[in-house]
């Protein structure tokens, strides 16, 4: 049972993709990225983590800064970052790179800005990414903190010295939000497009990063090792791209886009969305593994307590969802938002993004603040993002995903 796989291989398999879709749009702009990159001081926050190590390794594979200074409260991943850049025969390694394990909230992260001067870009990836971060009040607190309070402080300080480049990451689940999570990137896209006439700025909605760190698909990889059950909701269907394309949809977006741009991938959906079983599935086959479908978590789990090297099946639970916040399926933007789908081969972009005052969204942001500072609900949080964002349709169910195997 313990079985070597080639992982990114895999991931073009079952997302049956010979390469990466940004394959031509890079070739096509590799004059205009390398200007970007070559010689140029970049600060990558939340670098550690998969997207914003992929979109390190995009701008390596591009060009060669002269300075790259990563920055995440994770240690560990740092020093792998680290560690893949120097092993890896194909990036082009900067002459000064250095990483700082803190939070970009943190009054030492203001040194880190000014000791190295102003950056030429500075790339967002420190996110809350989880629906399960809607589980209470306190969870929820966090998240919007992360999500939208720390964005805005960080542009309050790029104002002094303002990067050529701005990218903040956002997400698919800010088009038409049923989850606080997607709530709370759509108000970030509003926080950061309000600086968006001082600093060049721009995000990307994407697709679920296969096999990213935390990410369901990842937990199968956790599961294997540690010989328990797969488990997934088979009626929920999702967009894929690979940490690679995850890591070059933002580095086009950051160094190419227009301010106020938002980028996200051309995909479609009868070719390109699926669902979580089918990757499960698709695993345990390329293992050599047969998976055997339980009736409950529990059945599961007590198969998989009889698993040894020699087995060839494996327990998988596959269940209807019923969790907060979980939407069904997919989509990069509403009908009332502007789309270019010409300026790039597999890239679609929303222009023309409505800009919020910031007086505005001062008022949201202090309604959050002194929600937080009583003995609040989620309800309550849910009801002061609805008033901000009419098309905010919360799908509450009163179960969580850390209520799920």
């Amino acid at each position: 049972m313990d079985r070597i796989i080639n992982l990114s291989a895999f991931i073009g398999r079952i997302l049956h993709r010979n390469s990466s879709i940004l394959t031509d749009d890079i070739i096509q702009n590799k004059q205009k990225l390398a200007k970007e990159i070559d010689g140029k001081n970049i600060m990558v926050i939340g670098g550690a983590g998969t997207i914003g190590g992929s979109f390190i390794k995009a701008l390596l594979r591009n060009g060669t800064p002269a300075q790259l200074v990563v920055v995440d409260i994770n240690e560990n991943g740092l020093t792998e970052i680290i560690r893949d850049i120097r092993s890896s025969s194909d990036l082009n390694i900067p002459p000064n790179i250095l990483t700082y394990p803190v939070n970009f909230s943190d009054p030492v992260f203001e040194k880190i800005l000014r000791r190295y001067g102003r950056f030429d870009v500075v790339a967002n990836f420190a996110a809350h990414k989880h629906v399960r971060s809607e589980k209470d009040e306190l969870s929820i607190e966090a998240m919007v903190h992360n999500n939208v309070l720390k964005a805005r402080d960080l542009l309050d300080k790029l104002l002094k010295e303002p990067p050529a480049h701005f990218f903040c990451v956002s997400t698919d689940k800010a088009a038409n939000p049923v989850n606080i999570m997607g709530a709370s990137k759509k108000l970030m896209e509003d926080v950061i497009m309000a600086y968006s006439e001082k600093i060049k700025i721009t995000t990307a909605r994407f697709a679920n990063v296969a096999f990213s760190n935390g990410s369901l698909p990842f937990g199968f990889m956790e599961r294997l090792q540690k010989r328990q059950p797969f488990s997934a909701p088979k009626d929920v269907r999702r967009f894929f791209v690979s940490p690679e394309e995850s890591g070059e949809i933002c580095m086009i977006a950051c160094l190419l886009g227009a301010s106020g741009d938002i980028f996200f991938p051309k995909l479609d959906e009868v070719n390109d969305m699926y669902t979580f079983t089918y990757v499960a599935d698709e695993l345990l086959k390329e293992l050599g593994l047969k998976p055997v479908y339980c009736q409950s978590e529990e059945e599961a789990r007590q198969m998989a307590s009889k698993l040894n090297a020699n087995s060839s099946e494996y327990p998988v639970y596959y269940f209807a969802s019923d969790t907060s916040g979980e939407k069904p399926y997919e989509e990069f933007y509403t009908s009332s938002e502007v789309i270019n789908l010409d300026a790039f081969g597999k890239l679609g972009i929303i222009k023309e993004t409505p800009r919020k005052s910031l007086a505005e969204l001062d008022g949201v942001i202090q309604r959050l603040e002194a929600v937080f500072q009583t003995q609040t609900t989620k309800a309550e949080i849910v009801h002061v993002l609805k008033d901000y964002l009419p098309d905010f349709q919360h799908i509450e169910t009163g179960k969580s995903l850390d209520q799920k195997m």
